[in-house]
């Protein structure tokens, strides 16, 4: 009789993460926090260092069909800055490492290279290593971030209290019209030669998806008004599916007002040419990189002075579950419809 096999699809990332990390201890004195937050938080002689990695691969995460080389390069690092930026840190280094295939010529990678520097000169991070071979399928591009955590604020997903509030910056939806609009855009250009694509009233879409920025100037207004947030995260995945694991981590609950959650009209407008639901594209469409966080009750009135930051609901015991407060006052349970790049297509 032959063993059972469980699909990988199954259990999707976070369950997959989940369940090759259990166990796992950290045994070094050195290692503060290992997997489960945005990024892992070491200490050397009393100085926070904190490392992440994202990987990225043609076909499953970017298109080069009508993403340019430079934006995927700009594009690559800055998601890297954005996990830094949600720790409360300062991003300050980065690795590269590349699996190229035989239809990329040097010219290529210069331009994916270009939007990389560019984005290190932003936001003054360096370059100082990474790794090149021979990919069989596509590209692929993996970028390992150090950055320096501020003495005694780090913050993690793991810090919400009971009556804290839920606080957001910038808006949500937009970065995943934006690719419902290129691909629109690519099936309609199917076959014809001289295909202009139809982006006229929709630039700032097209913007979030191919050229997002890392939140660094949220961080530095909440360190200038004193504001040390109870958790952090940064909203790649879906802004319903992050606060749910600050939900988790935390061990609290939530309630969220449909009403208050920020979109913008570009958004709204290509929601409804699509006939999608404007709130469930909200809260699931992801690649915003917008910093979802909590802070003390305490803090609303410094919180709510930072220009570009939302109080969209607040944090309950663990007990009441998490849930979206709809217009007309009605509860529905927060739902983790993001992003899982390991579902069946």
């Amino acid at each position: 009789m032959e063993n059972s096999q469980t699909e990988i699809s199954a259990l999707g990332e976070f369950g997959l993460i989940d369940r090759i990390t259990k166990g796992l201890e950290l045994k070094h004195s050195s290692s503060v926090l290992g997997v489960g937050d945005d990024a892992a938080k070491l200490n050397y002689g009393g100085t926070d260092v904190l490392v992440t990695t994202d990987m990225l691969l043609e076909g499953v995460h970017f298109d080069l069909t009508y993403v340019p080389l430079k934006h995927l390069g700009y594009k690559a690092a800055v998601v890297n800055f954005s996990d830094i930026y949600a720790m409360n840190g300062i991003p300050r280094q980065i690795t590269v490492s590349l699996g190229i295939s035989r239809r990329f010529t040097v010219e290529h990678i210069d331009a994916l290279y270009s939007g990389i520097k560019l984005a290190c000169e932003i936001y003054g991070v360096d370059i100082v290593g990474g790794d090149t071979c021979s990919s069989r399928q596509g590209l692929v591009i993996s970028i390992t971030c150090v950055g320096e955590g501020k003495s005694g604020k780090v913050v993690t997903r793991s810090g919400a209290k009971d009556t804290d509030l839920v606080c957001v910056s910038g808006d949500f939806g937009a970065a995943y019209m934006g690719l419902q609009l290129l691909e629109r855009e690519k099936v309609a250009s199917a076959g014809q030669k001289d295909f202009v694509p139809k982006f006229e009233g929709k630039e700032y879409l097209v913007e979030r998806q191919l050229k997002p920025e890392a939140r660094r100037d949220i961080v530095e207004m909440l360190d200038a008004q004193g504001i040390v947030p109870t958790s952090m995260i940064d909203v790649s995945d879906g802004l319903s599916s992050e606060l749910m694991h600050i939900c988790k981590a935390s061990d609290v609950g939530c309630r969220i007002y449909e009403d208050r959650i920020p979109i913008d009209y570009q958004t709204a407008v290509m929601s409804e040419e699509l006939g999608m639901n404007l709130v469930t594209a909200a809260l699931n469409g992801g690649e915003d990189y917008e910093l979802l966080f909590t802070v003390p009750l305490t803090e609303h009135e410094k919180v709510s002075k930072i220009p570009g930051v939302k109080v969209i609901g607040y944090i309950t015991g663990s007990g009441l579950g998490c849930a979206l407060i709809t217009r007309d006052g009605s509860e529905l349970p927060l739902r983790a419809q993001g992003w899982n790049p390991l579902k069946d297509e």
